[in-house]
């Protein structure tokens, strides 16, 4: 199982909101060679983590793929969309057009070369978090071994809403 968190909060390229760059970016992933997209969350919408003022909301979702893949190869396919999608990296933590993370690959336990894997911070977002669980309820961190559920309890308070039902 591979999953990769799909996040925006600045219009797409063509003026189209960050739910639709999200949704064309979930649809990109499920287009990689050898990956199937088996399952898309509901989209949330959050606050900017940390805190930037004046910054849009998110919209953010988890995508589970199935497949095999090289998590570098992964890596520079996600980067090709958000590429595609005009993604810019002015300064860390900038609104962005997409952004996509890859979040998990097989279980696989990696510190370097990038990706890293698990994603790092990955454990202290709600917006990451629960809609992983939404996709992967089963889900267990590949090194502290603790359940969604029970990440999902340890989050400090975050604003984050769901936008569909």
């Amino acid at each position: 199982m591979i999953l990769v968190g799909i996040g925006a909060n600045l219009p797409g390229p063509d003026g189209s909101a960050p739910r639709e760059t999200c949704r064309a970016a979930a649809a990109a992933l499920g287009a990689l060679p050898g990956l199937q997209l088996e399952a898309l969350s509901r989209w949330w919408e959050s606050a900017p983590i940390p805190p930037v003022p004046g910054a849009p909301w998110f919209v953010n979702g988890v995508a589970r793929l199935a497949g095999e893949a090289d998590p570098a190869e992964l890596l520079a396919a996600l980067h090709a969309i958000e590429a595609a999608h005009h993604r810019a990296r002015p300064y860390p933590n900038a609104p962005r057009t997409l952004d996509l993370d890859l979040l998990d690959c097989e279980g696989l336990v990696r510190e370097g070369p990038s990706p890293i894997l698990p994603h790092p911070r990955m454990t202290a977002r709600a917006f990451v978090l629960l809609p992983l669980a939404e996709v992967a309820p089963g889900w267990h961190h590949p090194v502290t071994g603790e359940g969604i559920q029970a990440l999902i309890e340890a989050l400090p308070p975050q604003d984050l809403r769901p936008l569909d039902p």
